[in-house]
């Protein structure tokens, strides 16, 4: 797997203030990689430097192969952005504004007539073309924009909180457009706050807080990194006393609620080997057997709090 985006100790400085402090991370070919972090910590910056809006003040940056500040057309002919506020002309139609953005890519006129209109099918504005954006929805405009961002079939696209402040049913339109451009081969750099949208969409997950990345890896994997003790909820299908679930193998404490029983383990193969054991010597039948795993917001308030100056 070729790797899209390689940064290297990525720094950005406002006066007195670090916004971004010697990040360093790659994003693979085919993966939808969420940036994940609270307000201001560095999100946006870091996008901006990665798709040569702004210099980092050291470190470097390579996309698709090409080093954005010394080589940044070549980069850019690659990638499409989805900026977090429209940036389509709200006084041109729909179908102007992506007949000129094919223009800016150098498309050949019938080429880009063909993709606008597959691109704005896609999107769902097909019947709107031909209306003005200043008429359109927050969520019309969003779905434009990243229409636009696609006119010239990039590899990559770059997406800054695509779904902040749109309705539902445009969110769950754009994700299901982003799962369907990715199994179509574009590779996602997503930046968001939602930790369930990131925890839906995304392979893996970076998260930065003041400017500094502290963790990369699957979402799943983060959840279970933060906590060594599991959590496992069972409930049979008669009365067992608490007393005789305590002294199994792995097992930390035992808390019934209701018909349930929650179980702390650090080992939670073990435990749940012995659950099964127990079931069978005692007949009594697992009615219900979940393990409880903490969830990327938990990760995320962990993570974010650890790394606190």
């Amino acid at each position: 797997m070729s790797v899209v985006i390689h940064a290297s100790d990525l720094t950005k400085v406002f006066g007195k203030s670090i916004a971004v402090d010697h990040i360093s991370f790659d994003v693979q070919k085919g993966e939808i990689f969420g940036f994940l972090g609270p307000n201001g910590a560095g999100k946006t910056t870091s996008t901006r430097m990665l798709t040569g809006v702004i210099p980092p003040d050291t470190g470097t940056a390579t996309i698709l192969g090409y080093d954005i500040r010394s080589e940044p057309v070549l980069a850019k002919q690659g990638f499409g952005v989805v900026p977090e506020t429209s940036n389509a002309y709200s006084d041109l139609t729909a179908w102007q504004n992506l007949l000129l953005m094919g223009e800016l890519y150098g498309l050949p006129r019938a080429r880009a007539e063909q993709r606008s209109s597959e691109l704005l099918g896609m999107v769902g504005l097909l019947e709107r073309k031909d209306q003005k954006v200043q008429a359109y929805s927050k969520g019309m405009k969003q779905r434009l924009i990243l229409a636009m961002a696609l006119i010239h079939e990039p590899e990559l696209l770059f997406l800054d909180e695509p779904t902040s402040g749109l309705d539902v049913q445009s969110t769950q339109m754009i994700l299901s457009l982003l799962r369907d451009l990715n199994k179509q081969g574009t590779t996602i750099f997503l930046t968001t706050h939602n930790m369930e949208e990131a925890n839906r969409l995304c392979h893996r997950v970076g998260i930065i807080r003041a400017g500094k990345m502290v963790a990369i890896d699957a979402p799943e994997k983060l959840k279970t990194a933060i906590d060594r003790v599991h959590k496992i909820e069972v409930s049979f299908d008669r009365d067992v006393p608490d007393n005789t679930l305590a002294g199994l193998e792995g097992v930390m404490t035992v808390n019934r609620t209701g018909d349930k029983w929650q179980i702390t383990t650090q080992n939670k193969d073990a435990t749940i080997h012995s659950l099964a054991a127990f079931s069978q010597k005692n007949s009594a039948a697992i009615v219900t057997l979940n393990t409880l795993a903490p969830s990327l917001d938990e990760a995320f308030l962990r993570l974010t709090q650890e790394a606190k100056p």
